[in-house]
């Protein structure tokens, strides 16, 4: 049974989990379901498109000790499914978040992060939100969970409980380095980040 995390919290990855390295983290999400009368809880858009789907992208930004992006290789996203040494792989784009269980995934090997890399920084923003009027007020249930990726076990799980209405971008969780070991924070932040070029910026 993994433990379920609140935001804020910090947790050790490895030192818990010996021998642990190859790891899964799901990223998960529901739209939100329409209320009786019609018209979706709403943010700054004042309902959003409730014609599109909401597509939600999830992206990890590999950071320096600096906690700066060096390298645009170094953002893993729809894009870019690959970090370019292999220790980070992209499952691919989830277009609707309909369905049960993980709506995109992200296969990290920690033995073979670049010793230079010191955080991972988990991300899932709405893709052409401005166009599409849409926010995170249209989505609910979202998560990101650790698995052990050789026996499937749920090592922790963090379910974003707060109300994200008017966001457009969240910054999920972050994997990072504590002297030998991994650690993981649940952050949870809302941002008004209407791109991942814009995410990128701040990084």
């Amino acid at each position: 049974m993994g433990i379920n995390l609140q935001k804020g919290q910090r947790i050790d990855l490895t030192k818990k989990n010996p021998g642990l390295s190859q790891i899964m983290v799901g990223l998960g999400w529901d739209p939100v379901q329409k209320k009786p009368g019609g018209g979706f809880l709403s943010g700054i858009f004042g309902g959003g498109s409730n014609n599109a789907d909401v597509d939600c992208d999830a992206s990890v930004l590999m950071l320096d000790s600096n906690n700066k992006l060096t390298r645009k290789q170094d953002l893993i996203y729809f894009g870019n499914l690959r970090s370019m040494c292999g220790s980070v792989v992209h499952t691919g784009d989830n277009l609707t978040g309909e369905g049960d269980g993980d709506d995109e995934q992200i296969i990290i090997n920690l033995g073979l992060v670049p010793a230079n890399i010191h955080k991972l920084v988990f991300v899932v923003n709405i893709y052409d939100c401005i166009r599409r009027k849409q926010d995170f007020g249209l989505i609910e249930n979202a998560y990101i969970r650790v698995t052990n990726g050789t026996s499937n076990q749920e090592v922790i799980r963090y379910n974003l409980t707060d109300g994200y209405a008017g966001k457009m971008t969240l910054i999920v969780g972050e994997i990072y380095r504590h002297d030998t070991e991994w650690k993981f924070a649940a952050i949870g932040e809302g941002t008004h980040d209407a791109s991942l070029s814009e995410i990128v910026k701040k990084y």
